[in-house]
């Protein structure tokens, strides 16, 4: 199993956690991703940090398919891929309706046939193989709509650019997994419980990789979750840490019956906590929905408490079938623990 670092996005100002992530270069980490929400976007400061690191790979966790093009999403990729010597790791994803269509101002629409196209474009413009064409549902290259100026032709990137660039998809839904098994290289699950991957995920998973039909299969895809690290002895303060995102993605991350948060909770067995973390949120009493977050719920998804207790739980994640572990702290001591424990 490896190491990754999420850098994660702005709050109210950017700042980059540069010393946690040259720690995790010089520890041999495996990658650090960056994220976009509605402030900061995920490749301006990959860019920052490619620039100051050697071997560390560059993900993007994730770049938002509204935001860009395609054609854009590609470029931007081989730009920073060749700058960087080779370290880029493309994770893309469509966000939420609230996102999408509140901030991007696009239709939200139907987010598999979105997620099979964006991504197979961007396959087509990596390769090079000819000048890039597509006519599907969604995206039509070259554009052929009534206000087309019928100027248009099809066209092949002036960079080459390395057509074997990792495409990493983040999904939680059970039909946007199999997708994502079938035709990404890679998976960036959040909230991920790895007691709970065999009877809510693999199956999914095998799914995907059978309608990939080119041999496809765990050895050769990476699930790369996300797992907040909180190195802390108090174990009720560590937990106390950890209750503001899980109300926050739970809570507040979509409207009543259009939160995958809630509804992966609710897959995972807490179904009452998650409506009542819902109904606080959703209400303003946002203090008393992050104390409506279970213990259990938390040690589900997140390793938290003293290094014993890490030391003690980091094993049912090593037994799992996750190659690379995203951890997301900022802590740069558990940065140095969680090497210790996996490199």
């Amino acid at each position: 199993m490896r190491l990754g670092l999420m850098a994660g996005y702005s709050g109210k100002t950017i700042n980059i956690p540069m010393d946690l992530i040259k720690e995790a270069d010089n520890l041999g980490y495996y990658a650090v991703w960056t994220a976009e929400a509605y402030g900061s976007d995920a490749i301006t400061p990959l860019a920052w940090i490619g620039a100051q690191t050697k071997h560390i790979k560059l993900g993007t966790a994730i770049m938002q398919m509204p935001a860009r093009s395609p054609a854009m999403t590609a470029m931007t990729a081989m730009t920073l891929d060749q700058l960087s010597g080779g370290r880029m790791l493309l994770g893309v994803g469509l966000s939420g309706p609230q996102v999408v269509e509140g901030w991007h101002g696009q239709p939200y629409g139907k987010p598999l046939g979105k997620t099979r196209e964006y991504v197979a474009i961007v396959r087509q413009i990596l390769a090079r193989e000819k000048p890039l064409e597509h006519d599907g549902k969604h995206y039509q290259i070259p554009y052929q709509g009534d206000d087309a100026t019928g100027l248009g032709k099809p066209l092949k990137s002036i960079l080459h650019g390395r057509a074997d660039i990792p495409i990493y998809v983040a999904s939680i839904g059970p039909k946007n997994v199999e997708l994502t098994a079938e035709i990404a290289d890679g998976w960036l699950p959040i909230f991920f419980s790895p007691q709970r991957y065999p009877e809510y995920f693999q199956v999914h998973v095998d799914a995907g990789f059978a309608k990939a039909k080119n041999g496809k299969r765990i050895e050769n895809f990476d699930i790369a979750p996300s797992v907040t690290v909180v190195l802390e002895d108090n174990l009720e303060m560590a937990y106390n840490q950890v209750r503001p995102q899980l109300a926050l993605y739970i809570g507040g991350m979509g409207a009543k019956g259009k939160n995958f948060y809630h509804d992966l909770a609710v897959r995972y067995g807490f179904e009452e906590a998650a409506e009542k973390i819902q109904d606080l949120y959703l209400a303003g009493n946002k203090g008393e929905a992050m104390m409506a977050v279970p213990d259990e719920l938390i040690d589900a998804v997140a390793l938290v408490g003293s290094r014993d207790r890490i030391k003690d739980r980091i094993q049912i994640w090593k037994d799992s079938d996750i190659t690379t572990l995203n951890i997301m702290t900022f802590d740069i001591e558990a940065v140095r623990l969680m090497a210790d424990l996996v490199l």
